[in-house]
């Protein structure tokens, strides 16, 4: 990890976080405590930054210097709330497009799906605070730069965005080998909100029971499963292809 994506030390983490530094998570030591280390957890607390408890090792292998058992480490992109941008979206008069994320964890890609998200014209992707890949560096550098014009939601959980996008006037159509219907058979014209699972767990239950369509991309291999920055590719583009077909505004 580079240099200037983290900072460490307990007052110098402290001071990020009140300077306004976009965080991605904060490691902390297991077992460590102290007054300081108090005023840490209220300024966490108080700003909702992502924090783990983790063993020593795992910080001494960012770095060697003297940590004091705190390491944070920064984003290379800033959040938005999904709260601001879906009204926004409406307000603007834009065909509402979003993608979301459940537990994809490889920075690549997710770099790789960001980009097709950029080139084809969707409002943002979503991710959740845990389980989800660190939007680095690397990520910035495999989305050839796309991070740094597409929104990246980081909410609190997949399910609660979802509830969220429906309340809104998204369907939500999940991508999943298990079901029935072809991807091309579900009617992307309107608000629609794609959600893509994890390549070896998929979407999890409790999401995939807020969705209102499961559609399949068709496979005739052997191995049976595309990898997930492909499978996005083929949903966003039948999304772009439906409303350009339907004489619709997609830019």
């Amino acid at each position: 990890m580079d240099r200037n994506e983290y900072i460490f030390g307990i007052r110098a983490v402290m001071e990020a976080i009140e300077a306004g530094k976009d965080i991605d998570k904060i490691l902390i030591k297991k077992d460590l405590q102290g007054e300081l280390v108090g005023e840490l957890f209220d300024l966490i607390h108080e700003y909702k930054i992502v924090t783990q408890r983790v063993p020593i090792e795992r910080i001494n292998k960012i770095t060697r210097k003297n940590h004091q058992g705190v390491i944070a480490i920064l984003s290379a992109v800033t959040y938005h709330s999904l709260e601001n941008l879906v009204p926004q979206v409406y307000e603007e008069g834009m065909l509402p497009f979003i993608v979301v994320l459940d537990g994809i964890t490889d920075v690549r890609n997710f770099g790789a799906i960001s980009r097709t998200c950029e080139c084809v014209g969707a409002n943002a992707i979503v991710i959740p605070e845990r389980g989800s890949v660190t939007v680095n560096a690397d990520a910035i550098k495999t989305s050839a730069g796309a991070l740094h014009y597409l929104p990246v939601c980081r909410e609190k959980n997949v399910v609660s965005a979802v509830r969220f996008l429906k309340d809104n006037g998204y369907q939500i159509v999940a991508a999943s080998e298990k079901a029935q219907i072809s991807y091309t058979k579900a009617d992307y014209t309107g608000p629609v909100a794609i959600v893509m699972g994890a390549e070896d767990i998929g979407i999890s239950p409790e999401v995939l029971r807020l969705c209102d369509t499961m559609v399949s991309i068709p496979q005739f291999g052997n191995i049976g499963s595309l990898n997930v920055s492909v499978a996005a590719g083929v949903m966003m583009y039948e999304v772009v292809r439906q409303r350009l077909a339907a004489n619709m505004n997609v830019e």
